[in-house]
């Protein structure tokens, strides 16, 4: 497809669709499970028709689709001579695997909802082997992780820019409020002194100068500043190669107003002077400035 990096997903059923179409999403990509191949061409108009530009496009299209997937070669040919161009990824797994899967699931295969499940996977082999033969990319996953799967997918179909980094967002926040749900790493600071306890210091917040001088003064806060930020520079490109495209830090002190907002911004300019993609975001600052406990 001219200008859209556009690819299908397809394979055998217990394969990995559900987790391949995941790994597409989290890298940008506009993605939908089980789009009848009869809208395949009026699907990809309408992105291109978009006027939020939509470049990058993953499909599943499998035999759930049952007699509108007949017809996918026709709805695939149309688009070629649209002048669209697409890549196929086709998931394989050995039998005896894909039968253990299912067993272990609970779930019926697609083509065995009145008979065995080997019946099933010897109907979907024959009904996919046209699109086997006709795959850019074909992965087994009879043996890998879901990690491994990750990997393999990253590595052979994502075409990454060099330029595109993990997306970091340093959130602070109030442990009164509750810690940040999509967190990924949560640090606590409520070892440093308490601004809160300064009179003139209390209705200010950590963005301002004198709540950050206070609270950057103490040794250790200058320690723990230096091993947190070895220690996400550390782990940032083991998130990267596991296939993460987002990492959420949390930083908590007592009402996220002090403290927190104060180690959080410090963090973030750091990040930032080394390069990396970092959006800051000060959850608790405006809450409970009335209530007694501090921050």
């Amino acid at each position: 497809m001219e200008d859209i990096n556009f690819i299908i997903i397809t394979g055998l059923s217990g394969a990995g669709r559900t987790l391949a179409l995941k790994v597409f999403e989290d890298h940008g990509y506009f993605c939908v499970d089980n789009l009848p191949p009869t809208l395949i061409p009026i699907f990809t108009d309408l992105c291109k028709q978009s006027m939020k530009k939509i470049d990058k496009i993953a499909l599943v299209i499998d035999i759930r689709g049952r007699d509108f997937f007949d017809g996918i070669f026709e709805n695939l040919k149309s688009l070629r001579e649209k002048g669209y161009d697409y890549k196929i990824l086709f998931l394989e797994c050995e039998d005896d695997v894909l039968i253990k899967r299912f067993k272990e699931s609970r779930r019926m295969h697609p083509l065995a909802l009145e008979g065995r499940i080997v019946e099933g996977i010897k109907s979907e082999r024959r009904k996919m082997a046209k699109f086997k033969d006709a795959a850019d990319y074909i992965i087994d996953t009879s043996y890998t992780t879901p990690a491994q799967l990750k990997d393999e997918i990253i590595n052979r179909c994502i075409k990454t820019k060099k330029e595109e980094k993990l997306l970091i967002n340093v959130v602070s926040f109030g442990f009164k409020q509750g810690i940040p749900l999509d967190a990924d790493l949560v640090f606590d600071v409520r070892f440093i002194p308490n601004p809160y306890y300064i009179d003139e210091l209390r209705p200010l917040s950590g963005k301002d100068p004198e709540v950050k001088n206070y609270v950057l003064k103490w040794p250790e806060t200058r320690e723990f500043l230096k091993k947190l930020y070895d220690m996400i520079e550390f782990l940032i490109p083991l998130f990267i190669r596991e296939g993460k495209a987002q990492l959420v830090i949390a930083i908590g002190c007592t009402g996220g107003r002090h403290r927190s907002i104060t180690i959080a911004s410090e963090i973030t300019a750091r990040l930032k002077a080394s390069n990396h993609k970092v959006i800051v975001n000060h959850r608790d600052i405006d809450k409970d400035r009335s209530e007694k406990v501090g921050s």
